[in-house]
C-alpha cells in the first residue's frame, strides 16, 4: 500500500512508483538478483557508491548497462587491468591543445562525463588511475592539469572478484558505501537461467536492447536528492534501535566509522522512498547487512540483523517483500522428486555426483525456509527425511 505522505511528497511518490517498476523489470529480467537491484536503486536515489563482489558471468556489467537505459542515464564502463592507462578512463589528451600549451583531455563519452559508472576489476586500479578516482568519489570533482571540473557523476559502482586487503586501496573500498556479493545462482535455479539466458541473448543480439524505454529519468531523482536533507527526520524509536545494531555490530568486530553511520540514513529514507512509505521503519535495517568490511563478516550480520527484520515482518507482514528471483514452489518441487528419484533410484552414483546432489538438496532447503507458507515447511521436513535417508543408506556408507 502505498502512503501519500511518502518523503518528499506528491513527488516522492510518483518517484517511487517508477521506482518499483525498474526494479520489476530489471528483476525479471536478471534471475535471483532481487536484493542487488534493490540496493544498486537505493544507493542511485541516494547518490551513494557500492561494491558487488562476485565471480565473473554474474551478469553485473549487463544489469548496470540495462539500469542506465531505464533510468535514461549517461552511461560509462570498462574493465581494469595493471596496466590499463588514464588516457582509457578519463580521455585521451587533446594533442592539438598540448601542442598549444594547455592541457586537455578529450573526455566525451568517458568517464568524466558520464552519470552512471561501472567499474569492472576495480582494485587492479594503479596509483594514477586511483588518485583521479577518489577525488571523483570523494567530491564529484575531475582534476585535469589546473583545471578542477564538477563531474554529472551520480553514482560510481564497482566490481571485483574479492576484497584487498592492501591499505593502498582502503581509501577506495571506504568509499562504496553498500557492498554486495552477487554469486553464482544455486542449482535450482537451473532451468529458469536458461530459458531466461535466451531470451536475453535474443534481445542483445538483434539489438531490442539499446532500444529500452526509459521508465524514470536521472533528471528526476537528482532534483528530489537535493531535497533529500528536509527529510532527513526519523523517529526516537527507529534512532534507539539504530544505535543498538552499531553498538552490536562494533562489539562483533565490524568497523563503522561515524561518516558511514551518518550517510546511512539517507539510504534509510531512499528504501522508505521506494517502498512509497511516509516514514523510515525497522525493514529499511535490512541495508545494514550490507556495510561489511570482509566478505567473511556476511553471516555475523545476518545474524544481527535478521532478527530484527523477522520480527518487523512478523508484526507487519503486508510489508514483506517478495523477491522474484527466488524459486517458486512449483519450481522447488520439481527440483526436489528429480533428486529423489536420482538418490533413491538403483543408479550407482559416483561420489562427485552423491555430494553434487546433497549440495543441491541443503540448497533447496535454504530457499524453502525462506517461503513462510505451510506447503514450504511440509517440504522442508520431506527434505530433511531424504537427507536422513541418504545418510543412514548403505550407499553413503559404503
Amino acid at each position: 500500500m502505498i502512503d501519500n505522505r511518502a518523503p518528499l511528497g506528491a513527488e516522492g511518490v510518483r518517484l517511487g512508483a517508477k521506482l518499483r517498476e525498474v526494479a520489476r523489470v530489471l528483476d525479471e529480467r536478471f534471475l535471483g538478483r532481487g536484493e542487488v537491484v534493490r540496493l544498486l536503486l537505493v544507493c542511485l536515489v541516494a547518490g551513494e557508491h557500492m561494491l558487488i563482489v562476485g565471480p565473473p558471468g554474474t551478469a553485473k556489467s549487463a544489469l548496470l548497462r540495462h539500469l542506465s537505459r531505464l533510468v535514461d542515464a549517461r552511461f560509462f564502463e570498462y574493465l581494469l587491468t595493471r596496466f590499463s592507462e588514464p588516457s582509457e578512463i578519463f580521455g585521451p589528451i587533446d594533442i592539438k591543445a598540448f601542442r598549444e600549451g594547455t592541457y586537455v583531455r578529450r573526455t566525451e563519452a568517458m568517464l568524466p562525463e558520464a552519470e552512471i559508472v561501472f567499474l569492472d576489476e576495480i582494485f587492479k586500479a594503479n596509483s594514477a588511475i586511483l588518485n583521479s578516482l577518489l577525488s571523483i568519489l570523494n567530491e564529484r570533482r575531475f582534476f585535469v592539469g589546473s583545471e578542477r571540473r564538477k563531474v554529472p557523476l551520480s553514482s560510481l559502482f564497482g566490481a571485483t572478484n574479492e576484497v584487498p586487503n592492501d591499505d593502498a586501496l582502503g581509501a577506495l573500498f571506504d568509499r562504496f558505501l553498500i557492498r554486495a556479493v552477487a554469486d553464482n545462482l544455486d542449482s535450482f535455479h537451473f532451468q529458469s537461467l536458461v530459458e531466461r539466458g535466451i531470451r536475453n541473448e535474443i534481445a542483445e543480439s538483434s539489438g531490442a536492447d539499446a532500444l529500452v524505454r526509459p521508465l524514470v529519468h536521472l533528471d528526476e531523482i537528482r532534483a528530489l536528492q537535493g531535497r533529500m536533507d528536509a527529510v532527513l527526520r526519523f523517529p526516537d524509536d527507529f534512532l534507539v534501535r539504530y544505535k543498538a545494531l552499531i553498538s552490536q555490530m562494533r562489539a562483533e568486530g565490524v568497523s563503522i566509522s561515524d561518516r558511514r553511520v551518518v550517510k546511512l540514513l539517507k539510504l534509510f529514507v531512499a528504501n522508505a522512498l521506494m517502498d512509497g512509505r511516509g516514514t523510515v521503519d525497522e525493514s529499511d535495517f535490512f541495508i545494514l547487512k550490507h556495510v561489511w568490511n570482509s566478505v567473511d563478516q556476511v553471516p555475523l550480520l545476518a545474524e544481527i540483523v535478521e532478527p530484527v527484520l523477522e520480527r518487523h515482518y512478523r508484526e507487519h507482514p503486508e510489508a514483506r517483500r517478495l523477491d522474484v528471483g527466488v524459486a517458486d514452489l512449483d519450481t522447488l518441487l520439481a527440483e526436489l522428486g528429480a533428486i529423489r528419484n536420482l538418490l533413491l533410484g538403483g543408479e550407482t552414483l559416483s561420489d562427485v555426483m552423491l555430494f553434487s546432489q546433497l549440495r543441491n538438496l541443503q540448497d533447496i532447503r535454504a530457499a524453502l525456509q525462506a517461503i513462510d507458507t505451510d506447503t514450504a515447511r511440509r517440504m522442508v521436513s520431506e527434505v530433511d527425511n531424504l537427507l536422513e535417508g541418504v545418510f543412514e543408506s548403505s550407499r553413503w556408507n559404503g
